[in-house]
């Protein structure tokens, strides 16, 4: 007997990596081995010099498949063993390994948009929608557009294992919102990754597609994030803390937002629920603020922070990296 092993692994597209995957065939028992990929046809290798390898670094049933299949995310490694270039978790791992003890933990609301036909679900052709106000969190086949596919892919992750923790409608037409987490730096960035190549491959059975655009109609429609909330232990104690975490953001804030995912100017435009992309701020309930620190976490005196910089298509590896790096080297 036999078991499908689907190989999932992040290419080295520029500016935002896309995900790639393919099967493996083994035998009932075996282990996972190491396996490889043309890095050509992925914008990780030249012709000439195409081999790259593929690490198993995460595993899970395979909800699509069922069975005994299972999804394999891999990172990328060259043939030397050492990490490729486009390897952005081999950066936070040392990072998570050295601040392990301050116990940071993470939740990502993941934003996405469902085309069909080259215009967001749920937009005439040739036309616009009522203007945004009902969508959000919305009911009734004229607010809400792809609860279809959104459930299958919440269902498909329970069953993968992995820690969903809520799904919702966003703010404009076919726009939605998933989210992972609390969990560790490394554990929600794979779980993410995982997530984003299961809600690609359901949206398949439905013919839509899903895009991390992170402003995927120029106009007075709200754009697509990727809000990061965030503590550690000591957060999770006191309110000190927490708004120590906020200053020491401030301090790298031209980082961050570098680094919080291409097209970040055309999002935090200081308009629709966002802070301009220039200037740093944070507050109690603000959303209009960079980093929002939550009503009840100031009335509790402990708890967490929310990031809402990040865009739709960050990369988990980074943004998990850049905050527990900041956050927790400032406390020390």
């Amino acid at each position: 007997m036999t078991y499908k092993a689907e190989y999932i692994w992040i290419d080295g597209t520029q500016p935002t990596a896309r995900l790639r995957s393919k099967t493996k065939v083994l035998p009932d028992g075996a282990e996972l081995p190491i396996w490889g990929f043309d890095g050509s046809s992925t914008n990780q290798a030249p012709g000439d010099k195409s081999d790259c390898v593929l690490r198993p670094v995460f595993s899970c049933p395979d909800p699509i498949r069922g069975g005994a299949h299972v999804l394999v995310l891999a990172e990328v490694e060259l043939v030397d063993g050492t990490p490729h270039p486009s390897n952005t978790r081999a950066a936070l791992t040392p990072i998570a390994t050295e601040y392990a003890s301050a116990e940071p933990l993470f939740g990502l609301e993941q934003e996405y948009t469902f085309f069909k036909d080259g215009r967001p679900l749920g937009f005439p052709s040739g036309g616009f929608p009522a203007p945004q106000g009902f969508y959000y969190c919305g009911v009734g086949a004229d607010e809400v557009y792809g609860r279809d596919v959104v459930e299958a892919h919440l269902d498909a992750c329970l069953e993968a294992g992995l820690s969903i923790s809520g799904i919702n409608a966003e703010v404009m037409p076919g726009q939605w919102e998933f989210q992972v987490g609390p969990l560790s730096p490394l554990d929600v960035a794979d779980q993410l990754w995982v997530a984003r190549w299961l809600l690609y491959r359901i949206a398949e059975n439905f013919g839509v597609t899903a895009t991390l655009d992170p402003k995927p109609v120029q106009g007075d429609w709200n754009g697509a994030g990727c809000h990061t909330n965030f503590s550690t232990k000591a957060m999770r104690s006191s309110y000190d803390p927490i708004i120590s975490a906020c200053e020491a953001l401030g301090k790298n804030a031209e980082e961050h937002v570098r680094n919080y995912g291409a097209g970040i100017e055309n999002r935090l435009t200081g308009s629709h629920e966002t802070a301009p992309w220039t200037e740093y701020s944070y507050g109690v309930s603000d959303r209009g603020a960079s980093v929002r620190i939550p009503w009840q976490v100031a009335q509790d005196q402990k708890g967490y922070i929310e990031d809402r910089r990040p865009n739709a298509n960050v990369d988990p590896y980074v943004v998990t990296r850049l905050i527990t790096d900041t956050v927790c080297s400032a406390a020390h």
